[in-house]
């Protein structure tokens, strides 16, 4: 099962926007999406905080960063299946 990490913060509705397409297509394939509150890590809040929503790939870093549609996201979910 692809495991990923949706970074975000509370109040985003880019990110309830992302949270949504990713749930859409879990419904779909096996996958499983933990929210990351970037607030409270000021590690992650340096890292993604001009650039949340962003998806993370845990066993391999990759990521997806927003703007992304539903086809981009089943795209970008399709070439971590691969490397699995």
């Amino acid at each position: 099962m692809i495991q990923l990490h949706l970074f975000s913060t509370s109040g985003c509705h880019l990110c309830e926007l992302a949270k949504a397409l990713v749930d859409e297509l879990a419904a779909a394939i096996p996958l499983h999406c933990q929210e990351i509150e970037i607030t409270t890590d000021e590690a992650l809040v340096e890292r993604y905080g001009v650039r949340i929503p962003v998806l993370r790939d845990t066993a391999g870093g990759k990521e997806l960063g927003w703007p992304f549609d539903a086809e981009q996201l089943k795209d970008f979910v399709q070439t971590l299946e691969k490397i699995d």
